[in-house]
């Protein structure tokens, strides 16, 4: 009866090793590139290239254990599914909680981005092309994921191609800054590692995307090789694509520019004599903010059927399309808030608690991967370790309102996950 109610729960197979690669460079070469280096610089000047090779470092780690857990319980759900079978029910549920409500807000701070870019000034008309942004994106996943996937492999092209702008820009028609790179001019203190891994913590917010390749792992064919194959190789191109990006940014207006500049990227072409095309970045970014914010709506609608399959979430959101095989019902609920938060919520200081959100999310994905053994595809024991701490280091070195915010949103969850238990308990 109740599955006549709910419907199929099990997801097609459909995503091949170039799918799930070109997933997660939708997710993480976003709206993220084109505004990360701003706030990285001010944290920390020109070593904001140190930040991000920590970043890339942690993220290494956890793309490794997401990829020995995702190959090993290719279900929807990702860390939320690993912590409650290697850990326990409550990390597991706590993994979930935190990927939910962080990345719901990062969607709707993804739609914002794509209304500011496309209406610049217009407060009112760049909320409403959020909106509409949303409603768009979930009705084209609402019919399938393969329509998703060629999508998503559209945006990337067009985001490197925006790219290739920026860095061509900044080489061929910006002067040149050789001093920029410099990581400490002025001598090394504790003020300036303090910076690093402030810049790191949110230079990690634009590596994030991997792990949708893992949330997706329900879809993918044959996940126990696709899925450690395909996250490396994402992460890889990407880190490849920033630190270019990084260097040639630096390069024509240096750090001082990129940390006064909203709009970084847009900043670097404009200081050449190809300020002309300053508007072709600024349709670029808007287009990478789209395929971020398609990538997410994927992600966060999969944990929430897994936690709905869980009965930690209503169950009703555990049902998937009998034509088109996507969660439908958790799409659309995802979308609702998405679209209520767009039209109430100033976010552009969200970004913070959803980036200790999930680092929180991977510090339960490397505790989990710690716990393999020698014949479940274990790791080697340094890298969980080394990202358990990266994680709690990066997530705790963010702005204090983030730490606050962040870890407040994580106390919420367990709060409702115990009265949950206790009202099952005593009903």
């Amino acid at each position: 009866m109740a599955g006549s109610v709910l419907g199929p729960t099990s997801l097609s197979r459909r995503l091949g090793l170039l799918d799930a690669v070109v997933v997660g460079l939708g997710s993480m070469m976003g709206a993220g590139v084109f505004a990360a280096f701003g706030p990285a610089a001010r944290s920390a000047g020109s070593a904001l290239l140190l930040g991000l090779a920590v970043a890339a470092v942690v993220a290494y780690c956890n793309a490794t254990s997401s990829a020995r857990l995702a190959a090993l319980y290719p279900e929807s759900g990702g860390t939320y599914v690993y912590g409650r079978r290697r850990l326990g029910d409550f990390w597991g549920y706590l993994a979930g909680w935190g990927f939910v409500v962080g990345k719901t807000s990062s969607c709707a701070a993804m739609a914002l981005t794509v209304g500011v870019y496309l209406a610049p000034g217009h407060p009112w008309l760049s909320r409403v092309l959020a909106v509409a942004a949303v409603v768009a994106l979930t009705v084209l996943s609402y019919h399938g994921i393969q329509k998703t996937a060629w999508l998503t492999r559209l945006v990337v092209v067009l985001t490197l191609l925006t790219l290739a702008l920026v860095v061509s820009a900044a080489l061929l028609a910006a002067p040149a800054r050789p001093g920029a790179l410099a990581l400490f001019p002025d001598g090394f203190s504790a003020a300036d590692l303090h910076g690093v891994l402030q810049a790191s913590g949110l230079l990690f917010f634009a590596f994030a995307g991997y792990a949708r390749i893992a949330t997706l792992g329900e879809e993918v064919r044959d996940p126990q090789r696709t899925i450690p194959r395909a996250i490396p190789l994402a992460l890889g191109i990407t880190l490849v694509i920033y630190a270019v990006v990084a260097v040639s940014a630096l390069l024509a207006v240096g750090p001082d520019g990129l940390a006064a500049a909203g709009a970084p990227l847009r900043a670097v072409v404009e200081a050449g004599s190809w300020a002309a095309a300053a508007p072709l970045v600024q349709a670029g970014a808007a287009v990478a903010a789209l395929g971020s914010l398609l990538a997410l709506v994927l992600g966060v609608s999969r944990t929430t059927l897994a936690m709905a399959r869980d009965r930690h979430l209503p169950a009703g959101l555990a049902a998937v399309h009998p034509r088109h095989q996507v969660p439908h019902r958790a799409e659309l609920a995802v979308a609702a808030v998405v679209v209520v938060l767009v039209c109430a919520v100033d976010l552009r200081e969200a970004i913070g608690f959803s980036s200790f959100a999930v680092l929180a999310y991977y510090a339960v994905a490397n505790a989990s991967a710690a716990t393999l053994g020698p014949d479940e595809g274990r790791p080697p024991r340094v890298v969980p370790v080394l990202g358990l701490l990266g994680c709690l280091v990066l997530a705790f070195t963010l702005p204090m309102g983030s730490v606050v915010a962040g870890a407040g949103v994580l106390v919420v969850g367990a709060l409702v996950r115990l009265v949950r238990r206790r009202t099952v308990a005593t009903g």
